[in-house]
């Protein structure tokens, strides 16, 4: 069995601020020596406003022994510069190991050490995060190590309103530690834990926080390794009344779980998008979908990409968006073993529904029949062709389907080395349902 990450000396006083009031500063077990040896050297400290955060950086590696990350150094240059234009309002500081068009060395969990204490103890910075609220670290290296500090960044940064930490090899501990310190904080807005194992360990207790938390707004638990997590983030949403987008990717979800999330959602007022996508759910489950939405008027967007609804699935969906909701807004039903029929019936939806103007079908089995129908959609200008992942076109007279780059998050995972990564046609999610800072 691996060994399991040590538990921070002092985590309890993250998740009850009446006991962090009592209890004296202290560093995790696995801080790096020097944070234990210096002890709180830089605690209080201001830096003074002529100091750019370049600078501040540097000073406090020397000050702590801690190797400069030239990425860090880089990305922290950059932001003093617009600082000095004048253009830093609304900016997110995005550090994520993903960048392409830049030489990157990960950050590790001591690296995001020395940055949250910028973060977290200089005026300076305080007065910049007013307009710049934003935090991208994702697909880093910062492990339940970044964990603790990104926890203490949340409890101690008041204006912190995006936070990115996906894919960080953060595991259940760390996922405990960020979600206790979420009970109490009244301004993150959004969070992204994607691809971090938290396993069910973690996400009881973020689904334990949802319950009290009365500001997170969207909250990404896509590919955590939980399992069929539905019975405790049903019982998050019938309490509830902030969330507004939830992130449910690969949670093994099947018929039975989605039917506790309908259950739910018939108490729910605030849930916009639900993304439930890649999990088990076929056209079974789709009967509890359709009945939810002939009631709730809150839900605009629904991911069931790669599902298995099938025709059946499709028509429950397509008679109740006829007939009864005129709510919805976006569909994403890609890869999910649709054949004509079915995809002919959600076509005809948008015929009558109006409200009904975003569908995204790619993935499944067209027939002449469905070709036809979204290009006569298209050309009628019912479908706009940036709200659908497929393009008409004719050869020999017969009409035919392609493929475009459309979607409700097409650039969720990475980011594009060209053109705009985060327009509204590639990342209609984003531009339907606008939550704090976007990604």
């Amino acid at each position: 069995m691996a060994a399991q990450p040590p538990r921070p000396v002092g985590e309890r006083s993250m998740g009850s601020p009446r006991e962090a009031d009592r209890a004296p500063a202290r560093s995790p077990a696995w801080a790096p020596t020097q944070a234990r040896t210096l002890g709180a050297a830089l605690v209080g400290q201001r830096e003074s406003p002529e100091s750019g955060l370049q600078e501040h950086y540097s000073n406090l590696c020397m000050e702590k022994s801690q190797k400069i990350n030239p990425f860090i150094l880089r990305i922290l240059q950059e932001v003093d510069e617009e600082i000095k234009k004048g253009l830093a309002a609304g900016i997110t500081l995005n550090i994520a190991g993903n960048n392409r068009l830049v030489p990157v060395e990960r950050v590790t969990g001591e690296d995001f050490w020395i940055l949250s204490r910028i973060l977290k103890n200089c005026l300076y910075i305080n007065a910049l995060f007013i307009c710049a609220s934003g935090l991208d670290v994702g697909y880093n290296l910062l492990s339940d190590v970044g964990a603790y500090y990104a926890a203490k960044l949340v409890q101690k940064q008041l204006n912190l309103i995006y936070l990115n930490l996906m894919f960080n090899d953060i595991g259940p501990e760390g996922g405990e530690l960020i979600a206790k310190v979420l009970h109490k904080n009244q301004t993150l807005k959004y969070l992204r834990m994607t691809g971090n194992k938290i396993e069910n360990k973690g996400g009881m207790f973020f689904a334990a926080m949802l319950q009290i938390n009365s500001s997170l707004e969207k909250l990404d638990l896509g590919d955590c390794d939980l399992e069929e997590s539905t019975v405790h983030i049903g019982r998050m949403l019938k309490e509830n009344h902030c969330l507004v987008v939830l992130h449910m990717c690969k949670h093994d979800i099947k018929n039975s779980g989605i039917q506790q999330l309908c259950d739910a959602l018939y108490l729910n007022s605030s849930l916009r998008y639900l993304d439930v996508s890649c999990n088990k759910i076929t056209h079974d489950g789709m009967v509890y979908l359709a009945d939810v939405l002939k009631s709730n008027t809150t839900l605009e967007v629904i991911d069931l990409s790669f599902n298995r609804i099938e025709n059946a699935g499709a028509n429950y969906l397509s008679e109740t968006l006829t007939s009864h909701n005129r709510s919805l807004k976006a569909l994403s039903v890609v890869s999910n073993n649709i054949e004509g029929e079915g995809l002919v019936a959600l076509s005809q939806s948008m015929k009558t529904n109006l409200t009904f103007s975003h569908i995204y079908i790619w993935g499944n089995k067209f027939d002449e029949a469905t070709c036809v129908a979204y290009s006569d959609l298209i050309q009628m200008g019912r479908l706009k062709p940036d709200n659908t992942d497929v393009e008409p076109f004719v050869v020999d007279g017969r009409v035919y389907l392609a493929e475009v780059s459309n979607g409700l998050k097409k650039h969720y995972y990475w980011t594009s080395t060209s053109g705009e990564s985060y327009d509204h046609s590639s990342n209609a999610g984003f531009a339907l349902v606008p939550v704090g800072q976007q990604p």
